[in-house]
């Protein structure tokens, strides 16, 4: 297991959160075919001004950090009385399968249940079938499928609950 903290994201951590969205979602936009023309809203294509927006209007960002800097975060957004979201879960390619990307996750689940609620969800492009079985291990459970005509691919959502 590796030393690492986790800690809330600062104004100050806008660049390298853009950065880190944009480098660890690289891959994803490759095997895929997304790009900033295609798929404009992909996290690949994150910029300063989209985490910046994010956090005005509320979302927390959350970063991990080990002894060579930052090298994974994730978002939480309260969406209601009971639902939260995960999002721009994101590692860098060098650091994964070492639990840091779980250990993101359980962070927005606590922090979700001390929001108070119920369940957290999320959305994955629906083709993406190791990251589904990787949340189903996380505790999430597959729900609707949905298409959206400014995406070009499908996007499941999953949840888990809370309580």
């Amino acid at each position: 297991m590796t030393d690492y903290t986790i800690r809330n994201a600062s104004d100050d951590d806008i660049p390298l959160l853009a950065t880190l969205i944009r480098t660890s979602f690289r891959d994803v936009a490759e095997r895929f075919g997304l790009t900033a023309e295609n798929c404009p809203k992909h996290p690949s294509n994150c910029t300063v001004d989209w985490i910046g927006h994010d956090l005005a209007r509320g979302r927390r960002y959350f970063v991990l950090e080990e002894t060579d800097g930052i090298c994974g975060c994730a978002a939480l957004e309260k969406a209601g009385a009971e639902d939260c979201y995960l999002e721009r879960l994101a590692v860098l390619p060098e650091k994964r399968r070492r639990g840091l990307g779980q250990a993101l996750v359980e962070k927005v689940i606590a922090e979700a249940r001390g929001l108070g609620a119920a369940r957290v969800g999320i959305g994955i492009i629906a083709h993406q079938n190791e990251l589904k079985r990787w949340y189903e291990k996380l505790g999430f459970i597959e729900g609707d499928t949905r298409t959206f005509a400014h995406l070009p691919f499908e996007v499941m959502f999953m949840s888990r609950a809370l309580i």
